[in-house]
C-alpha cells in the first residue's frame, strides 16, 4: 500500500470547471482531495510543494475513504456530485483512488480523477471501474519531450485509449516554452484525439513562470488562438485557460 495512502494534503470543494471538466455535469461542484507525491518531474509544475512533498516533511491530515465520503454527502446542499482526486498525481496512491471511489459510488456519487496519465493499463485497472470522469494531461506528443519530464509518451496514449472506452474523458495541454508550443504538434496531436473521438474535449491552457521556470514568460495569448483553431479543425470541442 502506498506510504500516502489516506494522507491528505488539501481538500476543497471546486467548481467542476476548474478541473477541468467542462462537459461533465457542468454548473456542479465536486469535493477535490489531494495527497502528495508524482512520478514525474516537470519542471514548470505548479504544485510542486505537494507534487515532490515525502512524507514527514510535508503537513498532512488523516482521511479516511469512508470520512471522505461522509464528507461529500454532507456538501450534497451546496451542489456537490461527488470526490475528484487531483492537486498531486493521484495514481501514485491508486488504492486510495481505487478504495474511495467504489465507496463513494456505492454512496450514488460521482467520481473524477486529474491525471497525468502516466500510468500501467495494470495500475489503472485496479480503479477504472469506479472512476466516472478523467481529466489527463497530456504535457507534448513527443516521445524526447516525455522523456525530458520523466514520463513515457506511449504508456500515457495507451491510458487515454482505455479511459475513454470507459468514463467521460476530457485532455488537457499546457502550452510551456520549448515543451509543448509547436504549431505542428498541435495538429499531430489534435489529429491523434480525434482518431479516438472527436467529441473528446480538449483543454489548451497559459503557462505561467512556476519552479525552475522562473524566467519564461507566460505563453502568449496569440499563441494560444492559433493553437486552438488548428486543434478546431479536427476537435468540436476545444477551449482555452488561464486566459
Amino acid at each position: 500500500m502506498s506510504i500516502s495512502y489516506a494522507q491528505v494534503t488539501a481538500l476543497a470543494l471546486d467548481p467542476i470547471e476548474k478541473k477541468p471538466l467542462y462537459r461533465f455535469h457542468p454548473g456542479s461542484f465536486i469535493l477535490s482531495v489531494g495527497s502528495f507525491g508524482c512520478n514525474m518531474a516537470c519542471p514548470f509544475c505548479q504544485n510542486y510543494r505537494i507534487a515532490e512533498g515525502r512524507r514527514g516533511e510535508i503537513e498532512t491530515r488523516q482521511v479516511s475513504p469512508e470520512e471522505l465520503v461522509r464528507t461529500a454527502i454532507s456538501l450534497k446542499p451546496r451542489s456537490n456530485i461527488g470526490v475528484a482526486f487531483t492537486y498531486n498525481e493521484p495514481m501514485v496512491g491508486f488504492e486510495y483512488v481505487r478504495d474511495a471511489a467504489r465507496l463513494a459510488k456505492e454512496k450514488g456519487l460521482k467520481t473524477a480523477v486529474v491525471t497525468n496519465g502516466c500510468v500501467s493499463q495494470e495500475t489503472l485497472n485496479e480503479a477504472l471501474p469506479y472512476i466516472d470522469a478523467f481529466n489527463i494531461d497530456l504535457k507534448c506528443f513527443t516521445p524526447e519531450g516525455y522523456r525530458r519530464l520523466g514520463g513515457d509518451l506511449a504508456m500515457v496514449k495507451a491510458f487515454i485509449e482505455t479511459a475513454v472506452q470507459k468514463a467521460h474523458v476530457e485532455i488537457t495541454t499546457l502550452v510551456v516554452p520549448g515543451v509543448s508550443d509547436s504549431q505542428d504538434e498541435m495538429r499531430e496531436t489534435a489529429a491523434w484525439i480525434a482518431s479516438l473521438s472527436d467529441e473528446i474535449p480538449y483543454h489548451i491552457t497559459r503557462f505561467f513562470p512556476c519552479k525552475h521556470m522562473l524566467d519564461e514568460r507566460p505563453t502568449d495569448p496569440e499563441l494560444l488562438h492559433r493553437l486552438r483553431d488548428i486543434a478546431s479543425e479536427t476537435l468540436r470541442y476545444v477551449y482555452l485557460g488561464n486566459i
